[in-house]
C-alpha cells in the first residue's frame, strides 16, 4: 500500500492535535466501543469487523482513501484481508497499534465515531455542559476540525472557536454558535431548515437605490428589498399575482430595472421583460422567467450553503430537459423521494461532484442501470434509470464533476426516458432535491461537456 503526500499531511495534522496521546483518548467521556446520547444514557458503538459487507464498511474504507492510502479494488463494502491490511497501514503511519482493528482511536481518527442526534430545538449552547455537547464536539473532530482539548462535553472557548472554522470552511454563516444549518450541516440533525417564507409588504419608502421612473398612483406601496425573501421551492411565475410577485418587481426596481407599470403585483409581460433584461446585465440565461440563479442574484432567496443544504457543481443531465417538483407526491404505495428530470433517451449524464462511485446498478427491478455517487463526508447522489452506464464507471471508481457517467434512458420501473436523482446528505435520508438542481440547471445547453 502506498502512503501518499496526503497521508503525510495528515499524520502532521493528527501529530498536531494529538490524536493517539493519552491526552486526546481521555477526552472521550464515553467508555470504549460506546457513543453518548443526547439524552444522557451510554449506547454501544459497534465499529466496522472483519467479515462484515455493509455501509458501515463503506464509510470506513472511503475515510482511508480520503487520507491518501491505496485499497486495491476501491470501495466495495467488505471488509477483506485487502481492507484490514490498508487499515493496518494507516494505523503504522499514524502512531496507532497496528492491529487491522478498528478500535476508538482508529474510529476518532477516521472520523467514524457515532454520534447521537439532536433537535433544533435543543440544540446546546455557549457555557452548556452534557452529552449533547460531545455530540457537537466529536461531530466537528469527525468532519476535521480541531476542539482544543477534545471532545471534553464542556461548550466553552475551544467549541466556539471550532464552530466558527466548520461555519467558515463550509460557506455557512459564521455565527459561532450551533445554529440549525450548522447542526444539519454537522449531521446532526434529520431535518433542514425551512425555507424563509414570504413576509407581506411593508408601507414605507424605497432607499434602496431609488430610480427616476414613478410608479402610477395606484400601485402597490413600496418594499424594501432587504425586508423580506422567498422560499426556495415558492418562485412564482408568469400569470400568477399577489405579494411575492410584488416583492420581485420591486426587487427589480431597486436593481434598476424599469417594470412598466410599477410593483403591481401581476406577473405580466412586463414583469417577464424586466426579468430578461436584469438576466443580460447579469450575464445569466434569459429565461425571462424567476429562475433559481435570478433570484438568488437579485437576493430574493437563501443560498443553500446558508441553510446547510449541499450544492452541486455540475448539472446531471445534458439539455434540452426540464424538470418540476415532484418531491414527495404519491408514486403507488410509496413517496417520490427525488426530481425526475425529463430528457431524451441518449442524453449524457454527468457526475455532479468530485466524488467516488460507490455502487452500481445493472437492470435492478426498480431502478433499472443507474450508479451511486458519494463525497467525502458521505453525503451520496443515487441515479436510476440510466440507459447504459459509461464502461470507466465502476464501484470504487474516483469521478471529477462533469464526467461523463453513461446516458439518459427509461430502464427499470419507469416508462418515460428520464433521470430520477436523489441527494442524501451525509449518507442519510434524502431531502428535496429540486433547489439544489435548480441552481445550476443547465437543461438550455444542449451541447455535450468538455470532458476533465
Amino acid at each position: 500500500m502506498v502512503l501518499t503526500a496526503l497521508a503525510t499531511t495528515v499524520l502532521i495534522s493528527l501529530a498536531a492535535q494529538g490524536v493517539g496521546s493519552a491526552a486526546q483518548g481521555s477526552s472521550n467521556p464515553t467508555t470504549s466501543q460506546a457513543s453518548t446520547s443526547a439524552t444522557g444514557s451510554v449506547t454501544q458503538n459497534r465499529y466496522p469487523q472483519f467479515g462484515d459487507n455493509n455501509s458501515d464498511v463503506v464509510r470506513l474504507q472511503q475515510a482511508m482513501i480520503v487520507r491518501g492510502f491505496t485499497l486495491k479494488g476501491g470501495v466495495d463494502g467488505e471488509f477483506s484481508a485487502r481492507t484490514r491490511a490498508t487499515l493496518r497501514n494507516l494505523q503504522k503511519a499514524v502512531g496507532l497499534r497496528a492491529t487491522g482493528v478498528v478500535d476508538e482511536r482508529t474510529a476518532r481518527f477516521l472520523g467514524l465515531i457515532t454520534v447521537a442526534r439532536l433537535t433544533p430545538e435543543t440544540l446546546p449552547k455557549a457555557g452548556d455542559t452534557g452529552d449533547a455537547v460531545w455530540a457537537v464536539q466529536q461531530a466537528l473532530i469527525n468532519n476535521g476540525v480541531e476542539v482544543k482539548g477534545g471532545a471534553d462535553a464542556h461548550f466553552g472557548l475551544a467549541t466556539t472557536v471550532a464552530l466558527a472554522t466548520y461555519q467558515s470552511r463550509n460557506k455557512l454563516p459564521v455565527t459561532k454558535t450551533l445554529t440549525h444549518a450548522t447542526a444539519f450541516s454537522l449531521g446532526l440533525v434529520d431535518t433542514a431548515p425551512a425555507p424563509v417564507a414570504v413576509a407581506a409588504p411593508v408601507t414605507r419608502s424605497v432607499v434602496a437605490q431609488p430610480v427616476a421612473v414613478a410608479a402610477p398612483a395606484t400601485a402597490a406601496p413600496a418594499v424594501a428589498s432587504s425586508a423580506t425573501q422567498l422560499s426556495v421551492n415558492g418562485l412564482p411565475s408568469r400569470g400568477q399575482s399577489g405579494d411575492a410577485v410584488r416583492l420581485v418587481q420591486q426587487t427589480l426596481i431597486n436593481n434598476g430595472i424599469e417594470v412598466k407599470g410599477g410593483a403591481d403585483g401581476v406577473f405580466g409581460l412586463a414583469t417577464a421583460i424586466a426579468l430578461g433584461n436584469f438576466q443580460a446585465s447579469r450575464g445569466l440565461h434569459t429565461s425571462q422567467m424567476l429562475d433559481f440563479p435570478t433570484a438568488q442574484a437579485l437576493g430574493l432567496i437563501p443560498s443553500l450553503e446558508s441553510l446547510g443544504i449541499p450544492t452541486i457543481q455540475v448539472f446531471p443531465v445534458q439539455g434540452r430537459c426540464s424538470f418540476t417538483n415532484t418531491w414527495q407526491e404519491s408514486r403507488g404505495t410509496r413517496l417520490h423521494e427525488g426530481v425526475d428530470i425529463i430528457a431524451p433517451k441518449g442524453n449524457l449524464i454527468y457526475a455532479v461532484v468530485d466524488g467516488t462511485i460507490t455502487r452500481v446498478y445493472n437492470n435492478a427491478s426498480m431502478t433499472g442501470n443507474g450508479v451511486r455517487l458519494t463525497q467525502a463526508d458521505g453525503t451520496y447522489f443515487f441515479y436510476a434509470h440510466l440507459d447504459t452506464i459509461a464502461p470507466n464507471i465502476a464501484v470504487g471508481t474516483t469521478v471529477k464533476a462533469g464526467q461523463i457517467l453513461g446516458t439518459n434512458g427509461a430502464t427499470g420501473n419507469t416508462g418515460t426516458a428520464h433521470l430520477h436523482f436523489e441527494v442524501h446528505p451525509r449518507g442519510g435520508a434524502p431531502i428535496d432535491p429540486t433547489p439544489i438542481v435548480a441552481a445550476v440547471n443547465a437543461c438550455h445547453i444542449t451541447d455535450a461537456r468538455p470532458q476533465p
